[in-house]
Protein backbone atom coordinates (compact mmCIF):
# COMPACT_ATOMS: atom_id res chain seq x y z
CA UNK A 1 0.00 0.00 0.00
CA UNK A 2 1.17 3.46 -1.08
CA UNK A 3 0.31 6.36 0.93
CA UNK A 4 -0.45 9.81 -1.65
CA UNK A 5 2.14 12.33 -0.51
CA UNK A 6 1.64 15.79 0.03
CA UNK A 7 -2.18 14.99 1.54
CA UNK A 8 -3.17 17.53 3.75
CA UNK A 9 -5.90 15.37 5.33
CA UNK A 10 -4.21 12.38 6.81
CA UNK A 11 -7.92 10.85 7.46
CA UNK A 12 -11.47 11.66 6.27
CA UNK A 13 -14.36 10.13 7.73
CA UNK A 14 -17.71 10.72 6.67
CA UNK A 15 -20.28 10.25 9.39
CA UNK A 16 -23.99 11.12 11.30
CA UNK A 17 -22.93 12.81 14.87
CA UNK A 18 -24.65 12.59 17.50
CA UNK A 19 -24.75 11.96 21.20
CA UNK A 20 -24.96 9.39 23.91
CA UNK A 21 -25.88 9.41 27.61
CA UNK A 22 -24.72 7.09 30.04
CA UNK A 23 -25.60 6.28 33.95
CA UNK A 24 -23.49 7.01 35.91
CA UNK A 25 -21.88 4.62 38.53
CA UNK A 26 -22.58 1.59 36.01
CA UNK A 27 -26.03 1.54 36.91
CA UNK A 28 -28.85 0.86 34.35
CA UNK A 29 -30.96 2.87 32.56
CA UNK A 30 -34.29 2.43 33.65
CA UNK A 31 -32.81 2.86 37.64
CA UNK A 32 -30.74 6.00 36.66
CA UNK A 33 -31.81 9.91 37.13
CA UNK A 34 -28.37 11.32 36.27
CA UNK A 35 -26.60 10.84 33.03
CA UNK A 36 -23.57 11.68 31.54
CA UNK A 37 -23.77 13.31 27.46
CA UNK A 38 -20.87 12.73 25.18
CA UNK A 39 -20.66 13.70 21.20
CA UNK A 40 -20.34 10.38 19.23
CA UNK A 41 -20.00 8.33 15.97
CA UNK A 42 -18.50 5.12 15.27
CA UNK A 43 -16.27 7.10 12.53
CA UNK A 44 -15.21 9.83 15.23
CA UNK A 45 -14.55 6.97 17.30
CA UNK A 46 -11.94 5.65 15.09
CA UNK A 47 -10.37 9.18 13.56
CA UNK A 48 -9.73 10.21 17.48
CA UNK A 49 -6.81 8.14 18.03
CA UNK A 50 -5.27 10.16 14.66
CA UNK A 51 -5.62 13.44 16.13
CA UNK A 52 -5.15 13.60 19.33
CA UNK A 53 -1.41 11.84 18.16
CA UNK A 54 -1.57 15.38 15.96
CA UNK A 55 -2.82 14.06 12.39
CA UNK A 56 -5.00 16.24 9.90
CA UNK A 57 -8.56 14.70 10.22
CA UNK A 58 -11.23 15.89 8.22
CA UNK A 59 -14.82 15.05 9.26
CA UNK A 60 -17.99 15.05 6.75
CA UNK A 61 -21.34 15.47 7.76
CA UNK A 62 -24.52 16.61 8.50
CA UNK A 63 -25.74 19.14 11.25
CA UNK A 64 -29.29 20.61 12.66
CA UNK A 65 -29.00 24.09 11.88
CA UNK A 66 -29.10 26.67 14.97
CA UNK A 67 -29.29 23.69 17.33
CA UNK A 68 -27.92 23.06 20.50
CA UNK A 69 -26.94 19.67 20.17
CA UNK A 70 -25.46 20.56 16.95
CA UNK A 71 -23.45 23.17 18.67
CA UNK A 72 -22.43 21.05 21.79
CA UNK A 73 -20.99 18.18 19.00
CA UNK A 74 -19.75 21.08 17.25
CA UNK A 75 -17.47 22.36 20.23
CA UNK A 76 -16.64 18.64 21.03
CA UNK A 77 -14.96 18.04 17.47
CA UNK A 78 -13.15 20.93 17.45
CA UNK A 79 -11.58 20.22 21.22
CA UNK A 80 -10.32 16.65 19.51
CA UNK A 81 -8.92 18.70 17.10
CA UNK A 82 -10.97 17.84 14.00
CA UNK A 83 -11.86 20.16 11.25
CA UNK A 84 -15.34 19.46 9.88
CA UNK A 85 -17.15 19.71 6.99
CA UNK A 86 -21.10 19.83 7.02
CA UNK A 87 -24.37 20.38 5.75
CA UNK A 88 -26.24 22.62 7.46
CA UNK A 89 -30.44 21.98 7.62
CA UNK A 90 -33.00 23.37 8.89
CA UNK A 91 -34.42 21.59 11.48
CA UNK A 92 -38.40 22.63 9.96
CA UNK A 93 -39.82 22.27 13.21
CA UNK A 94 -40.80 20.42 16.46
CA UNK A 95 -41.45 16.93 14.23
CA UNK A 96 -38.27 17.71 11.90
CA UNK A 97 -34.82 16.60 11.85
CA UNK A 98 -32.65 16.26 14.74
CA UNK A 99 -29.36 14.10 15.87
CA UNK A 100 -29.52 10.72 16.86
CA UNK A 101 -29.69 9.99 20.84
CA UNK A 102 -27.45 6.85 21.90
CA UNK A 103 -28.84 5.62 25.17
CA UNK A 104 -26.50 3.05 26.87
CA UNK A 105 -25.55 1.53 30.10
CA UNK A 106 -21.80 0.08 30.79
CA UNK A 107 -22.87 -2.82 32.56
CA UNK A 108 -21.59 -4.07 35.83
CA UNK A 109 -20.62 -8.00 36.99
CA UNK A 110 -22.79 -10.42 35.32
CA UNK A 111 -25.22 -7.70 33.97
CA UNK A 112 -24.24 -6.91 30.04
CA UNK A 113 -24.24 -3.59 28.40
CA UNK A 114 -27.54 -2.64 26.96
CA UNK A 115 -28.03 0.26 24.49
CA UNK A 116 -30.97 1.90 23.08
CA UNK A 117 -30.75 3.52 19.31
CA UNK A 118 -33.10 6.35 18.86
CA UNK A 119 -32.52 7.82 15.74
CA UNK A 120 -35.93 9.43 14.05
CA UNK A 121 -35.34 12.05 12.25
CA UNK A 122 -31.53 11.46 12.11
CA UNK A 123 -30.08 14.40 9.95
CA UNK A 124 -27.51 12.17 8.80
CA UNK A 125 -29.73 10.25 6.97
CA UNK A 126 -30.03 12.75 4.49
CA UNK A 127 -26.28 12.96 3.52
CA UNK A 128 -25.78 12.58 0.06
CA UNK A 129 -22.96 12.67 -2.82
CA UNK A 130 -23.84 15.96 -3.84
CA UNK A 131 -23.16 17.51 -0.28
CA UNK A 132 -19.42 17.47 -0.67
CA UNK A 133 -16.59 18.49 -3.61
CA UNK A 134 -15.06 14.93 -3.41
CA UNK A 135 -12.37 16.79 -6.69
CA UNK A 136 -11.62 18.98 -3.91
CA UNK A 137 -11.11 16.79 -0.87
CA UNK A 138 -9.04 14.28 -2.82
CA UNK A 139 -7.80 15.74 -5.78
CA UNK A 140 -7.06 19.56 -4.71
CA UNK A 141 -6.35 19.03 -1.03
CA UNK A 142 -5.33 15.29 -1.50
CA UNK A 143 -6.17 12.66 1.61
CA UNK A 144 -3.82 9.85 3.10
CA UNK A 145 -6.60 7.34 4.53
CA UNK A 146 -10.65 7.36 3.69
CA UNK A 147 -12.34 5.53 6.48
CA UNK A 148 -16.09 4.15 5.84
CA UNK A 149 -17.95 2.01 8.52
CA UNK A 150 -21.23 -0.04 7.83
CA UNK A 151 -22.68 2.27 10.17
CA UNK A 152 -22.74 5.31 8.20
CA UNK A 153 -23.23 3.24 4.94
CA UNK A 154 -26.43 1.59 5.78
CA UNK A 155 -27.63 4.63 7.39
CA UNK A 156 -30.12 5.09 4.44
CA UNK A 157 -29.96 4.56 0.63
CA UNK A 158 -28.45 8.31 0.12
CA UNK A 159 -25.83 7.36 2.24
CA UNK A 160 -24.89 4.30 1.30
CA UNK A 161 -24.55 5.98 -2.45
CA UNK A 162 -22.69 8.49 -0.59
CA UNK A 163 -20.28 5.97 0.94
CA UNK A 164 -19.60 4.40 -2.23
CA UNK A 165 -19.31 7.43 -4.39
CA UNK A 166 -16.50 8.69 -1.77
CA UNK A 167 -14.57 4.99 -2.09
CA UNK A 168 -14.86 5.37 -5.62
CA UNK A 169 -13.65 9.09 -5.46
CA UNK A 170 -11.08 8.05 -3.04
CA UNK A 171 -9.52 5.59 -5.53
CA UNK A 172 -9.39 7.65 -8.46
CA UNK A 173 -6.58 10.22 -6.38
CA UNK A 174 -4.69 7.59 -5.15
CA UNK A 175 -6.22 7.70 -1.33
CA UNK A 176 -5.94 4.19 0.41
CA UNK A 177 -9.75 3.46 1.56
CA UNK A 178 -10.28 1.19 4.75
CA UNK A 179 -13.92 -0.13 5.62
CA UNK A 180 -15.06 -1.37 8.65
CA UNK A 181 -18.06 -3.98 8.17
CA UNK A 182 -19.85 -3.13 11.13
CA UNK A 183 -23.13 -5.12 10.42
CA UNK A 184 -25.86 -3.89 12.45
CA UNK A 185 -29.36 -6.44 12.26
CA UNK A 186 -31.94 -3.91 12.87
CA UNK A 187 -30.51 -1.42 9.75
CA UNK A 188 -30.34 -4.65 7.66
CA UNK A 189 -34.01 -5.24 8.31
CA UNK A 190 -35.50 -5.83 4.82
CA UNK A 191 -33.01 -4.05 2.77
CA UNK A 192 -30.48 -7.24 2.46
CA UNK A 193 -30.30 -6.59 -1.27
CA UNK A 194 -29.97 -3.11 -1.53
CA UNK A 195 -27.02 -3.09 1.38
CA UNK A 196 -24.92 -6.43 0.17
CA UNK A 197 -24.54 -4.63 -3.23
CA UNK A 198 -23.52 -1.32 -1.34
CA UNK A 199 -21.00 -3.60 0.81
CA UNK A 200 -19.43 -5.19 -1.95
CA UNK A 201 -19.15 -2.20 -3.92
CA UNK A 202 -17.07 -0.63 -1.01
CA UNK A 203 -15.42 -3.97 -0.32
CA UNK A 204 -14.20 -4.31 -3.97
CA UNK A 205 -12.77 -0.41 -3.61
CA UNK A 206 -10.95 -0.83 -0.26
CA UNK A 207 -7.44 -1.49 0.62
CA UNK A 208 -7.73 -1.99 4.13
CA UNK A 209 -11.15 -4.56 5.10
CA UNK A 210 -11.90 -4.75 9.12
CA UNK A 211 -15.04 -6.62 11.10
CA UNK A 212 -15.41 -8.80 14.20
CA UNK A 213 -15.41 -12.15 14.14
CA UNK A 214 -19.07 -12.20 13.05
CA UNK A 215 -19.03 -9.08 10.52
CA UNK A 216 -17.81 -10.96 7.50
CA UNK A 217 -20.16 -13.75 7.98
CA UNK A 218 -23.73 -11.48 8.34
CA UNK A 219 -22.41 -8.97 5.44
CA UNK A 220 -21.37 -11.74 2.93
CA UNK A 221 -22.53 -14.88 4.14
CA UNK A 222 -18.76 -16.31 3.73
CA UNK A 223 -18.23 -18.99 6.12
CA UNK A 224 -16.79 -18.67 9.88
CA UNK A 225 -16.53 -19.83 13.60
CA UNK A 226 -20.03 -19.04 15.17
CA UNK A 227 -20.27 -15.88 16.97
CA UNK A 228 -19.99 -15.42 20.72
CA UNK A 229 -19.03 -18.11 23.39
CA UNK A 230 -15.57 -18.84 24.94
CA UNK A 231 -12.48 -20.16 23.84
CA UNK A 232 -11.18 -17.66 21.48
CA UNK A 233 -8.07 -19.44 20.86
CA UNK A 234 -9.71 -22.60 19.51
CA UNK A 235 -11.45 -20.87 16.89
CA UNK A 236 -8.36 -19.17 15.55
CA UNK A 237 -7.97 -21.26 12.92
CA UNK A 238 -11.64 -20.95 11.47
CA UNK A 239 -11.29 -17.45 11.57
CA UNK A 240 -8.03 -17.56 9.57
CA UNK A 241 -10.48 -19.74 6.78
CA UNK A 242 -13.07 -16.51 7.65
CA UNK A 243 -10.54 -13.83 6.72
CA UNK A 244 -8.82 -16.70 3.40
CA UNK A 245 -12.41 -16.56 1.74
CA UNK A 246 -13.14 -12.94 2.39
CA UNK A 247 -9.35 -12.25 0.27
CA UNK A 248 -10.79 -14.28 -2.09
CA UNK A 249 -13.74 -12.78 -2.40
CA UNK A 250 -12.17 -9.27 -2.59
CA UNK A 251 -8.63 -10.08 -3.77
CA UNK A 252 -8.10 -5.43 -4.68
CA UNK A 253 -7.41 -5.84 -0.53
CA UNK A 254 -4.62 -5.85 0.79
CA UNK A 255 -5.09 -5.89 4.72
CA UNK A 256 -7.79 -7.68 6.32
CA UNK A 257 -8.28 -7.40 10.42
CA UNK A 258 -10.75 -9.33 12.92
CA UNK A 259 -11.18 -8.37 16.46
CA UNK A 260 -11.65 -11.40 18.79
CA UNK A 261 -13.09 -10.93 22.26
CA UNK A 262 -14.51 -13.20 24.80
CA UNK A 263 -16.49 -11.86 27.80
CA UNK A 264 -15.90 -13.12 31.03
CA UNK A 265 -18.12 -9.87 32.92
CA UNK A 266 -19.11 -6.48 32.32
CA UNK A 267 -15.58 -5.55 33.56
CA UNK A 268 -13.41 -8.57 32.64
CA UNK A 269 -12.67 -8.98 28.50
CA UNK A 270 -10.19 -11.41 26.79
CA UNK A 271 -9.19 -8.96 23.39
CA UNK A 272 -7.62 -10.47 20.89
CA UNK A 273 -6.64 -9.32 17.05
CA UNK A 274 -5.38 -11.03 13.92
CA UNK A 275 -4.55 -9.85 10.44
CA UNK A 276 -3.84 -10.91 7.07
CA UNK A 277 -1.35 -8.63 4.93
CA UNK A 278 0.68 -9.46 1.48
CA UNK A 279 0.24 -13.75 2.71
CA UNK A 280 1.44 -12.93 6.11
CA UNK A 281 -0.36 -13.78 9.20
CA UNK A 282 -0.09 -11.53 12.38
CA UNK A 283 -1.62 -11.93 15.52
CA UNK A 284 -2.51 -10.38 19.12
CA UNK A 285 -3.20 -13.63 21.07
CA UNK A 286 -6.03 -12.62 23.52
CA UNK A 287 -5.62 -11.07 26.55
CA UNK A 288 -7.22 -10.00 30.02
CA UNK A 289 -8.05 -6.34 30.32
CA UNK A 290 -10.10 -4.15 32.35
CA UNK A 291 -13.10 -2.41 31.08
CA UNK A 292 -14.92 0.46 32.29
CA UNK A 293 -17.03 0.68 28.82
CA UNK A 294 -16.87 -1.50 26.01
CA UNK A 295 -18.90 0.53 23.35
CA UNK A 296 -15.68 1.89 21.08
CA UNK A 297 -13.23 -0.87 21.74
CA UNK A 298 -13.45 -2.05 18.41
CA UNK A 299 -13.14 1.74 17.29
CA UNK A 300 -10.30 2.02 18.64
CA UNK A 301 -8.29 -0.97 17.36
CA UNK A 302 -9.28 0.48 13.51
CA UNK A 303 -8.34 3.83 14.88
CA UNK A 304 -4.87 2.48 15.94
CA UNK A 305 -4.31 0.39 12.72
CA UNK A 306 -5.18 3.10 10.66
CA UNK A 307 -2.85 5.42 12.49
CA UNK A 308 0.20 2.57 11.63
CA UNK A 309 -0.30 2.36 8.31
CA UNK A 310 -0.72 6.46 8.12
CA UNK A 311 2.82 6.39 9.88
CA UNK A 312 4.49 3.66 7.36
CA UNK A 313 4.71 1.09 9.90
CA UNK A 314 5.14 -2.34 9.39
CA UNK A 315 2.25 -4.33 9.50
CA UNK A 316 2.94 -6.26 13.07
CA UNK A 317 3.11 -2.87 14.54
CA UNK A 318 0.26 -1.33 13.08
CA UNK A 319 -2.15 -5.01 14.95
CA UNK A 320 -0.33 -4.19 18.59
CA UNK A 321 -0.52 -0.22 18.23
CA UNK A 322 -4.68 -0.71 17.06
CA UNK A 323 -4.71 -3.67 19.82
CA UNK A 324 -3.51 -1.32 22.36
CA UNK A 325 -5.88 1.75 21.50
CA UNK A 326 -8.90 -1.04 21.46
CA UNK A 327 -7.65 -1.84 25.52
CA UNK A 328 -7.20 1.97 26.07
CA UNK A 329 -10.73 3.02 24.44
CA UNK A 330 -12.31 0.85 27.15
CA UNK A 331 -10.99 2.34 30.23
CA UNK A 332 -12.49 5.79 29.41
CA UNK A 333 -15.85 7.23 30.13
CA UNK A 334 -15.92 8.56 26.37
CA UNK A 335 -16.74 5.96 22.97
CA UNK A 336 -13.59 7.06 21.69
CA UNK A 337 -9.47 6.75 22.87
CA UNK A 338 -7.59 9.63 23.95
CA UNK A 339 -3.83 8.50 23.97
CA UNK A 340 -1.76 11.40 25.65
CA UNK A 341 1.09 10.26 23.42
CA UNK A 342 2.52 6.92 21.90
CA UNK A 343 4.03 5.90 24.33
CA UNK A 344 1.00 5.49 26.38
CA UNK A 345 -0.36 3.32 23.91
CA UNK A 346 2.55 1.15 23.97
CA UNK A 347 2.94 0.78 27.31
CA UNK A 348 -0.71 -1.01 27.36
CA UNK A 349 0.78 -3.43 24.87
CA UNK A 350 3.81 -4.33 27.52
CA UNK A 351 1.80 -4.48 29.96
CA UNK A 352 3.59 -1.50 31.77
CA UNK A 353 0.52 0.01 33.87
CA UNK A 354 3.09 1.48 36.09
CA UNK A 355 2.46 5.39 37.74
CA UNK A 356 4.99 7.68 34.86
CA UNK A 357 5.81 10.57 36.81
Amino acid sequence: MELKQNAKWSLVVPTSMGVRITPQNRQPVQASDTFFMQATSAETNVASVASYLGENVKVLTAFVKDSPVAAFIKQNLRSRGMTYEAKETEQGGPWGYRHQFNIADSGCGARGPRVHNDRAGEVGRILCAADFDTDRIFGVEGVKILHLSGLIAALSPQTGELCVHLAKAAKKYGTLVSFDLNYRESFWQGRRAELEKAFRTIAENADILVGNEEDFQLCFGINGPEAGGRDIEAKMDSFRALIDEAQREFPNASVFATTLREVISAEKHLWGAILKADGKWFSAPARQIDVLDRIGGGDGFVGGLLYGVMKGWDMEKCLQFGWSCGALAVTMLTDYAQPADEDQVWSIWKGNARVKR
